[in-house]
């Protein structure tokens, strides 16, 4: 065994990156049990071992860099690596190492799949192969665009699926995360309230339970982008350009578009409100001038606290009279009346819904007919987008030119295809709202009867609007077709005050039963309209 035998120094250099391409090669420990055993059987003296694991399509290791770097300082002379593409599958990489062969600062190159020698014929043949790599890389990365281009046509998502979604590893198609679409739309219904800011929609939806794919928490620019992401109303935005998604849609492009609307509206975060916290604070407004009902706690000597309501007076057009203050638990307890002036006994409900189901079976019928105008009107579309691509393919239009009226007409069809969605549904929504509003007299006695204030004061939100308070009496004005319940009389001659009467049982139920024919006919009439 000579002295030049015994005085090789070498770096062993393994590479594996999660690409594609490496997929089929060796893991980084096989590919060192074989240089070392290589290294052994060349009496090769190892200076150090280097490890790394990213991409080589495209410059900027950096254990390579340091690595070339170490030899141009003569710490080794050569580099045992398993193949030619660990160490180069772009042009630069490659070109560095033939050109430090060619000056001799890389005296050799071993690798125990291929054969290497420092002469015209090894270094021409170390260029094929580095040419070699890049060819199948080059090639590979054109294979994967043609994939994700066809998977797109068909309306397939290409890559790993949004977050309120789900891959399917067998059909490779991806289908609705029933956990976490729910908190998606959620996120969509808070932030186009406009009530919120993206930091408090984020908090308000993380505590709710949403999470990223890797258990953490998301964060504001997380929601940003999701809240931007036409994905979730059944459209793939894929480098700029707009396709058809086949996936089912978490949400409406109605929903999608207010939220856009109040993303730009919002240019800086709103100041949290940092008032102390009064029940029905800016619920009222006064009803003699119309200003803002404030609120204040005043503290007996007894040490019982009172919270009192009373108008501010700021309005400069008019001079208020009213000196009342009304107490807190004053207003809870006309508010638990006022709701049970609205309530439904169980026996005329249940008769209601029974109606309600036959007419909804009657309307399906009927609008099957206009459903078709919005059908053809996406044929249309379709057919335009047929000539669009076939513009394009002959040049008669550019890319930008053809990507700008693509995504104009795929969006036009989305907006038909919600019209349509919507459309056939609208009866069944009409009657599900009648439905809703049915059961939601039927527990508007429950309600009043648990004296909670909160829930008390959110049931009157929906049955009412204008609140007001005159001479510590709660007024307001009846929603249709909550108003349909109540008979409004006047309280007194004087002024616009009214004061809701509760409508007698019987004198109810004998209207209700005065047709024997159709009893509820007109009852239901006045909900549907």
């Amino acid at each position: 065994m000579t002295n030049e035998n015994q005085s090789k120094k070498f770096f062993i250099y393994a590479r594996k990156s999660t690409d594609s391409e490496d997929r089929q090669i060796r893991s980084i420990a096989d590919q060192l049990a074989e240089l070392r055993e290589l290294a052994k059987k060349e009496n090769i003296d190892i200076v150090d071992t280097l490890v790394e694991k990213q991409t080589a399509k495209k410059p900027g290791r950096p254990v390579f860099a340091e690595m070339l770097k170490r030899i141009e300082a003569g710490e080794a002379m050569g580099i045992l690596a398993w193949h030619p593409d660990r160490l180069a599958r772009n042009s630069v990489d490659g070109g560095q190492i033939i050109y430090l062969v060619d000056t001799g600062i890389i005296q050799e190159l071993k690798f125990p799949t291929f054969w290497f020698d420092p002469t015209p014929q090894g270094k021409f043949m170390l260029s094929i192969a580095f040419g070699q790599s890049k060819y199948y890389i080059d090639n590979l990365s054109e294979n994967i665009k043609r994939g994700h281009r066809q998977k797109l046509k068909n309306g397939l998502w290409p890559q790993m699926a949004p977050l309120g979604y789900l891959n399917n590893k067998e059909t490779k198609q991806i289908y609705v995360d029933k956990d976490k679409a729910p908190l998606i739309k959620k996120a969509f219904e808070a932030y186009a309230s406009g009530k919120y800011t993206l930091k408090e929609t984020r908090k308000i939806i993380n505590d709710l339970g949403l999470i990223g794919r890797r258990g953490s928490l998301l964060s504001v620019s997380n929601y940003q982008y999701l809240l931007q992401n036409p994905f979730y109303y059944g459209l793939i935005r894929y480098n700029g350009e707009y396709f058809e998604g086949k996936q089912e849609p978490i949400i409406a492009k109605k929903l999608f578009d207010e939220v856009q609307e109040v993303m730009k509206r919002k240019s800086k975060p709103q100041k949290v409100d940092e008032m102390k916290f009064f029940l029905y604070r800016g619920f009222f407004h006064c009803g003699e001038c119309g200003f803002t009902i404030t609120a204040d706690r005043k503290i007996k000597p007894s040490g019982k606290q009172y919270v009192y309501y009373y108008c501010t007076k700021k309005n400069p057009n008019h001079i208020c009279l009213q000196n009342v203050f009304t107490r807190e638990e004053k207003i809870s307890s006309q508010i638990n009346e006022t709701i049970q002036k609205v309530s439904l006994p169980d026996d005329w409900a249940g008769k209601m819904l029974n109606e309600l189901e036959n007419k909804k079976n009657e309307a399906v019928q009927s609008s099957r007919f206009f459903a078709q105008k919005f059908r053809n009107e996406i044929k249309v579309i379709d057919e335009k987008l047929e000539k669009l691509m076939n513009a394009y393919l002959e040049n008669a239009l550019n890319l930008a030119e053809y990507r700008e009226a693509k995504n104009k007409l795929v969006n036009q069809k989305q907006l038909l295809k919600d019209k349509l969605t919507t459309f056939e549904q609208k009866s069944n929504n009409r009657f599900e709202l009648v439905a809703k509003f049915i059961n939601t007299v039927k527990q508007a006695e429950i309600t009043a009867l648990q004296e909670n204030p909160e829930q008390g004061r959110d049931f009157l939100k929906k049955i009412g609007s204008n609140f007001r308070l005159t001479g510590q009496k709660l007024l307001l004005d009846f929603k249709n077709p909550f108003k349909i319940l109540v008979k409004v009389e006047p309280e007194q001659s004087e002024g616009e005050a009214i004061v809701v009467q509760n409508p007698n049982s019987e004198n109810w139920r004998r209207g209700w039963d005065s047709n024997p024919r159709d009893p509820f006919e007109s009852q239901l009439s006045k909900l549907f309209h």
